[in-house]
């Protein structure tokens, strides 16, 4: 090799060590596996979206953003140890994600440890930002209470003085929407209102059939499925073959677009829930900005963002602008 050619060699090594030193790590910390996959993969790809964009627009500061992932497995302990790996093995100065409330709970107090700020994607529980709270810990989208009270004006509405009776995951999330449920809806007598526990995270389908008998043989006309993602599709399709969807109206709280498209329209007729964003509200709140993310997701990927993607994509954002506005910074510096 000759000499201009060696040094050209070097400046060129030099040069991508100077970038790659240069870049801002974020951690994303979602299921890539388990229940809750298809939440996880929405906010993967919505995660993506927002850091190219990001770096196309001159990075942060002039320093462009770089994405580390790690499996959650909608786990809290692996949450909580893929959180303390990015911090400290990969350099991340952000980590965000998890599906599962619990995952979210333990993966926050890992990046409070590390002095590290945490922001929750998918976490509805109360307890997230309330009794688990710390200052290390951020939400983006809603939680039980917020879901409760928008969904108790349709409920009261509708089945006033109606019997209900309730499916729960048994963990964090699953109880907080249940007390918050129950509380605005005006149900919080269980002998009336019955309801049942549905093991978390490896609920077989046999759980969910042992509880939605319980549910046919009780005079409920209400079948609320306190249950996400893969759970919920499952109980879901089982409801629906026991025959209970047409005697019963079936409320799932907290619905995202990739658990409706999972069901089908067929069996998701008449179901009622909630959801913190939706892809066409934008457009018909004329929502400039919105829009452009839908359009630039869709465009992208062949399929219309969920909720899921939605969070993580404005959570990358919300880091860009504390960034700039030296907020990221100036916690650190009072939080030793």
């Amino acid at each position: 090799m000759t000499f201009n050619k060696l040094l050209l060699a070097t400046c060129l090594l030099l040069g991508s060590a100077v970038v790659y030193a240069e870049t801002i790590k974020i951690g994303l910390n979602y299921p890539q596996t388990g229940r809750y996959k298809d939440q996880g993969l929405q906010q993967r790809l919505g995660a993506f979206l927002a850091v190219d964009e990001i770096n196309q627009a001159g990075g942060v500061m002039g320093q462009p953003l770089e994405l580390v992932i790690r499996n959650s497995r909608g786990e809290p302990d692996q949450g909580a140890k893929n959180t303390a790996e990015l911090i400290d093995r990969e350099g991340a100065q952000m980590v965000f994600g998890g599906v599962s409330s619990a995952v979210a709970i333990s993966s926050g107090k890992a990046a409070r440890d590390r002095n590290r700020l945490y922001f929750g994607t998918l976490t509805y529980s109360n307890a997230t930002t309330g009794s688990e709270g710390h200052s290390h810990m951020f939400r983006e989208p809603y939680n039980a209470w917020m879901t409760a009270k928008a969904l108790s004006q349709y409920l009261n509405r509708h089945h006033e003085d109606q019997n209900y009776f309730y499916i729960t995951a048994d963990y964090t999330w699953g109880w907080s929407v249940e007390e918050s449920v129950r509380k605005f809806s005006n149900t919080e007598d269980k002998e009336t209102h019955q309801g049942t526990k549905t093991p978390f995270p490896r609920a077989l389908i046999t759980d969910f059939r042992q509880a939605l008998e319980q549910a046919e043989q009780s005079d409920a006309e209400v079948l609320m499925l306190v249950l996400f993602g893969d759970d919920m599709v499952r109980a879901l399709n089982a409801a629906y073959e026991m025959g209970l969807t047409k005697r019963m109206q079936v409320v799932v709280p907290n619905l995202t677009l990739g658990m409706a498209r999972q069901v089908g329209p067929t069996i998701m007729e008449g179901v009622v829930g909630a959801a913190p964003w939706v892809w066409n509200l934008p457009y018909e709140n004329n929502y400039q900005r919105g829009k452009e993310f839908v359009e630039a997701f869709s465009s992208r990927y062949e399929m219309r963002p969920s909720s899921s993607a939605a969070s993580a994509y404005s959570i990358v954002y919300q880091y860009r602008d504390a960034s700039r506005a030296g907020r990221i910074h100036q916690h650190a510096a009072h939080h030793p």
